[in-house]
């Protein structure tokens, strides 16, 4: 529960900055102009497993997609398995985006009241993204009504799946009215085993493998041997990213791909 009750602590600080006037004009404007909405998809786990190993939702994956999401003028909600609070990690202070947004009430406020799944309604969305971070592999892919939102954006909207890192682990059981999993015979991309630490006590927590379990499943896993390189994959209305530094790029093609649809 650490994770939750720093996010707690930090937002009661926050709550008494004020969100200068000229920014909050600039998202007012915004929102009016709004091109449609993008739900991002997040967890509410705080560690591994049952393990007391903290995890968190990756920061960074999340603001870097949702800055560029904004400033193209979409609308941005989140949605969690249980709702409400989600846990924040991986911050880099020293980054312009991530001090920039949490220094944001408004925008902390929607990972402190995330939605709950049967809150959301699937035909107002354009676009899903899975954000990461090892939260990702927990409470997210086995939810059901999470996985029936997806495939309405994406089948009913003629909408776009987006994921990044381990967020790709959301998508594992997603499957087509036809009962093929989404991913079969597509490029497709995640957090490689490459890069997991096998032998540590955080990925034996770890209810599956993300490119096992799409390969497996007649995904196309491919992935950068480099990583940090911002290797990602468009295949279609499946856009995917390997790590942190393809957030903004995963997005943009989203952007992309939204504009051609």
């Amino acid at each position: 529960m650490r994770n939750i009750l720093i996010f707690l602590l930090l937002l009661a600080v926050w709550s008494c900055k004020q969100t200068p006037k000229s920014t909050e004009t600039d998202m007012a404007s915004q929102s009016d102009e709004a091109l449609g909405r993008i739900l991002f998809i997040v967890s509410n786990q705080d560690t591994y497993g049952s393990s007391d190993i903290n995890a968190a939702n990756h920061f960074a994956e999340i603001v870097f997609a949702y800055d560029v999401f904004k400033n193209a003028r979409y609308t941005i909600d989140f949605v969690s398995p249980e709702g409400g609070a989600i846990p924040i990690g991986y911050l880099n202070t020293s980054d312009a985006i991530e001090k920039q947004y949490l220094y944001n009430f408004e925008f902390m406020s929607l990972l402190k009241n995330t939605r709950k799944p049967e809150e959301v309604d699937p035909s107002e969305y354009l676009a899903v993204y899975y954000g990461g971070g090892g939260a990702a592999m927990y409470g997210v892919p086995e939810n059901e009504a999470i996985q029936k939102i997806a495939m309405n954006v994406y089948e009913k909207n003629n909408g776009i799946v987006s994921a990044i890192c381990h967020g790709t682990a959301g998508i594992v059981n997603l499957k087509t009215s036809d009962g093929k999993y989404l991913y079969d015979g597509k490029k497709v991309n995640g957090f490689p085993d490459l890069f997991e630490n096998m032998d540590a006590a955080y990925y034996k927590q770890f209810p599956f493998s993300i490119e096992q379990t799409i390969t497996k499943r007649g995904g196309l896993f491919e992935y950068s041997e480099e990583g940090w390189d911002n290797f990602h994959i468009a295949e279609g209305r499946l856009i995917t990213g390997q790590d942190p530094t393809a957030a903004a790029s995963v997005a943009e093609k989203v952007v992309i791909a939204l504009s051609s649809n």
